[in-house]
C-alpha cells in the first residue's frame, strides 16, 4: 500500500495540488494499481520467450523526387497580401 506521504511527494513532483480528499482517493487508486502489479508478479512466465521488440514491421521510404507542381517564388510573393524585397511580411508574433 502506498502511504499518504508518498502520494503527496508524487503530487509535488508532478506539480499538482491535491486536497486531502483527492490525496486519499489517489492513495486508494494507486494502491489498487500497485496491488495489480503484485498479482502479475505471481504469473509463471518461465515458458514465455522474451521479446526484443513489439513489431516486425519495417519502415517503407519513398525516393525523394522534385515536385513539378511547385508555385514559383515570384508568383507566391506577388500573391501574398504584404511583401517587401522578395520576402513575405507577416504581423509580429511578439510585441
Amino acid at each position: 500500500m502506498i502511504s499518504k506521504e508518498e502520494v503527496k511527494h508524487l503530487a509535488s513532483l508532478a506539480r499538482i495540488e491535491l486536497t486531502n480528499e483527492e490525496a486519499a482517493e489517489l492513495q486508494h487508486d494507486l494502491g489498487k494499481i500497485l496491488d495489480h502489479f503484485e498479482e502479475l508478479k505471481e504469473v509463471n512466465t518461465d515458458t514465455v520467450a522474451p521479446l526484443a521488440g513489439g513489431s516486425l514491421l519495417v519502415n517503407q521510404f519513398r525516393n525523394d523526387e522534385d515536385s513539378t507542381n511547385r508555385i514559383q517564388n515570384d508568383a507566391a510573393v506577388k500573391a501574398f497580401p504584404d511583401a517587401a524585397s522578395g520576402f513575405l511580411k507577416v504581423p509580429p508574433v511578439f510585441e
